[in-house]
Parts: C-alpha cells; sequence; structure tokens
C-alpha cells in the first residue's frame, strides 16, 4: 500500500505498471508532466523481479543459532504504558502540526488532499492523492473532536469532499484513480485506478459517517461505499488486483499476500453489495519470519505494512484463525527496532533514541522503499519519522523516546509547521524538503490512537467493519501480557 510525492509518484498505492527490471528505483523528483508509475508495491515488485539479493531471515528458516541465543526484548504491550503529562503534550502539539497540513493542503474546492508539500519554500504542486484524502478526512473528524476547527468548518469541508467524490471525481465501478488535479479532479500521470488507495479514502468516508451526526454526510457516505464493486476486483480469483488502468485492463499483480492489504479485505467482505465472499480472507499468504527470536508474519516489505489497516481497523484483543495482528504489529515492530541497533555498527546514527526507516525519500536516489528486516536498500543511514510514528500505538515508550529526540535533537532541519518531514540523515546532513501526505496521516491517526483509541472506536461503529471482521472469523480473546511471551503469542501453534 502506499507511498507518497508532491512532484513524482506517490506510495499508497499499489499496482503500478512495472518498468524494466533495470529501471531506478525512484519517482518522486520527477516533473509533474511525467507519468511515474512507481508506487510502494510496485517497487518492492521490481526489486524483487530485478533480481536483487536479500537475505532470507524468516521464511519458515532458522535464524543462526548464535542470532537466536542472543537477548531479545519484547515490546511492552501499550495498555502498559500511560502517557506522562509531558508524553500527551508533546502528541497534541504533533497532532495539531499534522492537522495543519491537511487543512492547508486541502484544495476548498474539491477537498482533495494533496500527495506532498514542499515546506522549505513556495509550493506549486497540484498533485493530490485519494489516500492522503483518506487520511485527511480522519483527521477532519479528529481536528473538530480536539478543537482545532469548529463543527462548522469540520463539516463543510467533509460535505465539500463528498460531494466532489460522489458527483465529480472519474472513478470505474466505484474505485477511483490513485492521482488527480488539486483542484479539478482531473486525472494525473495515466494513473491507476487503485484499489488500496480507494481502500484507504473509504475509511475516511466511513469514519466520517460515524462521526458526524448529519444526514447528508451520511447518506453520501453510504452512496460512495456501495457504489464499490468488489466482485468486479476478483471477477475470476479471490485475490484482488492492484489496479485497473482503461488504457490496458487489470495490472497483472494481486494482493496476494500479507500487507496493508488487510483493510480492502474487511472492507469487501463486509460491504452489503457486490461483497468479496469470506474465502478471499484465507487466500492470501501468512508467511512467517523470525528474527532474534521474534517470530512474526511479515512480508519483504518496509515496516508501513505493519501500521496502515491498523489506523482504522481495531485488532486488538482479536484473532482470527492465524494470528492477533495487533501482537503481530508489536513483535514486528520491535523486530525492526532490534534490526536498526544492528545497523548502528554501519550507521552510528542509529539508537534506541534514533531508528525507524521505512518506504520514503531519499537524498540521491529519490523515493526508495527501504527497511527490514530482511534488509531492504541499500541503507544509508535515513532516518524516516513515520516509522515511529506509525509504530506510537503498537510500541508507544520506545515510538516517543524517538520522536522527542528527532524534535528536540534535529530541531527545524527535521522538524516543520505541518510536524516530522519525510526523512533525513543526520550523518550527511541532508533534511527533506517534503511532507507527504500518508506519513503525515499514519503519524496523527496513530498519536490519537494511542491517547483515546478515536479512530478505533469511530470507525469500528460502521456495521460494515463489524460485519467484514465477522466474516473473516475474528473472535475477542485475552492475550497474555507477559513480556516474556509477547513474541510467541502473535502466530497460532
Amino acid at each position: 500500500m502506499r507511498g507518497k510525492r508532491n512532484s513524482t509518484a506517490r506510495s499508497t498505492g499499489e499496482g503500478i505498471l512495472p518498468n524494466s527490471k533495470t529501471a531506478k528505483l525512484r519517482h518522486r523528483r520527477q516533473p509533474e508532466d511525467s507519468h511515474p508509475f512507481d508506487s510502494r508495491r510496485a517497487l518492492l515488485r521490481q526489486l524483487l523481479g530485478a533480481g536483487i539479493s536479500l537475505p532470507l531471515t524468516g521464511l519458515g528458516m532458522t535464524l543462526p543459532q548464535a542470532l537466536i541465543k542472543s537477548q531479545s526484548r519484547p515490546a511492552t504491550p501499550p495498555a502498559k504504558t500511560p502517557l506522562s503529562k509531558d508524553d500527551d503534550n508533546f502528541l497534541e502539539d504533533l497532532e495539531r502540526a499534522n492537522f495543519a497540513f491537511f487543512w492547508e493542503q486541502a484544495s476548498p474546492q474539491t477537498g482533495l488532499v494533496k500527495d506532498r508539500c514542499n515546506v522549505r519554500g513556495p509550493d506549486h504542486t497540484v498533485v493530490a492523492s485519494i489516500a492522503a484524502t483518506g487520511f485527511g478526512l480522519t483527521a477532519l473528524c479528529i481536528g473538530h473532536k480536539r478543537g482545532y476547527i469548529s463543527y462548522t468548518q469540520a463539516r463543510g469541508r467533509v460535505l465539500t469532499t463528498l460531494r466532489f467524490l460522489w458527483k465529480k471525481l472519474a472513478h470505474h465501478r466505484g474505485f477511483f484513480f490513485h492521482f488527480a488535479n488539486v483542484n479539478t479532479g482531473e486525472r494525473l500521470w495515466d494513473s491507476e485506478v487503485s484499489s488500496i488507495d480507494t481502500a484507504i479514502l473509504l475509511c475516511g468516508v466511513l469514519t466520517c459517517r460515524e462521526y458526524f451526526h448529519d444526514y447528508e454526510i451520511r447518506r453520501l457516505a453510504v452512496d460512495i461505499f456501495n457504489r464499490v464493486d468488489w466482485s468486479w476486483l476478483a471477477e475470476d480469483t479471490p485475490l484482488l488486483s492492484q489496479g485497473w488502468m482503461p488504457e490496458i485492463g487489470f495490472l497483472p499483480y494481486r494482493w496476494d499476500d500479507y500487507s496493508e492489504l488487510m483493510m480492502m479485505y474487511l472492507l469487501g467482505m463486509g460491504a452489503y453489495h457486490r461483497p468479496l465472499p469470506a474465502r478471499t480472507w484465507t487466500s492470501w499468504k501468512r508467511v512467517t519470519f523470525e528474527y532474534h527470536g521474534l517470530r512474526y508474519i511479515g512480508s519483504f516489505a518496509p515496516l508501513f505494512v505493519h501500521q496502515y489497516s491498523q489506523a482504522w481497523f481495531d485488532f486488538r484483543r482479536k484473532r482470527d484463525s492465524y494470528a492477533d495482528y495487533f501482537q503481530n504489529s508489536i513483535i514486528a515492530t520491535e523486530a525492526h527496532r532490534l534490526f536498526c541497533l544492528e545497523l548502528a555498527q554501519q550507521f552510528p546514527d542509529y539508537s534506541n533514541d534514533l531508528w525507524g526507516i521505512t518506504a520514503s525519500d531519499s537524498q540521491s536516489n529519490g523515493y526508495v522503499v527501504w527497511g527490514g528486516p530482511p534488509e531492504m536498500g541499500p541503507i544509508d543511514g535515513t532516518v524516516v519519522p513515520s516509522a515511529a510514528g506509525g509504530s506510537l500505538a503498537f510500541t508507544p515508550e520506545a515510538a516517543l523516546r524517538v520522536l522527542r529526540n528527532i524534535k528536540t535533537r534535529y530541531g527545524t532541519g527535521a522538524w516543520s509547521k505541518y510536524g516530522f518531514i519525510d526523512a533525513f540523515n543526520p550523518l550527511k546532513n541532508w533534511y527533506d524538503h517534503d511532507v507527504i501526505g500518508i506519513d503525515t496521516g499514519i503519524t496523527m491517526l496513530m498519536a490519537e490512537n494511542l491517547r483515546t483509541g478515536f479512530v478505533w472506536n469511530t470507525f469500528m461503529k460502521n456495521p460494515e467493519a463489524k460485519r467484514g471482521m465477522d466474516r473473516a472469523g475474528f473472535e475477542p480473546y485475552q492475550p497474555s501480557a507477559a513480556p516474556e511471551t509477547q513474541q510467541h503469542i502473535a502466530l497460532s501453534d
């Protein structure tokens, strides 16, 4: 799921035409009249398709004995980490800054939200992303709840957005094009009709439906959601296509392994009109990875795959026949932290106070899909604040430690009027000039979920969300809270 950009292709989307195997993994810095078909998922496809070697840590394989015996430090569940007043004040400042992006970088005429914004100078880009718009709709709910804007302001912007989505923004069978002109809604870059980006947008739409007790908002939200033809996207297989283009038809890639796909399948299964069959939930692969004795379901993808679905769907104290996915994300985040600490031998900026690598901008190679374990890169010491930001609900103490350190130590280099910049490299004294919508969004939503559970509690009132999880076989249960067992409770025996 996913990406970002402002003057290049974004990344929340999946399913974009792949370039040749020798294509460079970049797209953010391209001119706006170019056709950047790279997304986070497409870059992953390129990387693997090109035969770039990746360490096969996991995939059912056993780590070297010395590594297995090394001390593991499982994360503490969020319930064990009450926020101090200072931490809550920090998160309040962070959320207020994040909200400013979604308020100021959305068109008052369409409600569409820019994919990214240059915070170091004048920004004249017109590229909006439907995924950023989904985060933006949720941000409007948070913004009103926290008093950043009035009810009249929030309701007005939501109505503007939903009316535009329903009446004017181009779609195909209810699915929207990945990128559009922020002012007109015109399709940009010959972008694909994106299944995952539409799912992120729908999560924002449904959040507004439950938050605002307003007839028109609720009616428009229902109409937009019910227009989606999930059966078309899976007409010949239980695995959904990553996208469709009018010029070529369906893209050749399917959502076939663990990733941010959970939100999309659950929405489709929860729909009352043209829903996905329940068997779709068991059709995608769940591969077991192991790192420093920590076992979890994962994929060859950056950390964001453990975050996006859980910004809206509440997986806490629930499990299906495979896993407790909330605990799974805790473990995966802890594995990533340990991975960064090991990288400190090569890149001394990484430490307990500074870790986190997920798909982001880079100094020299445009937009890069990197992270681990296993290592994806080449990693160069770059830090991506949204890696810790999107992990706030999973490992609050560790994530807060990183985010507070970044703001305090690196100041205006890494902090802007919209919160953290997308990425920076202290070893090279490089600081990105862009803030990206979906990374700002995942940080804001997870900060609010950590503080109050507001997004989870609001979104899960939707009957479609409940129905999707019921059809997937989720049942409540009480996970073990003992730290020494955290690494084992995510997976079925």
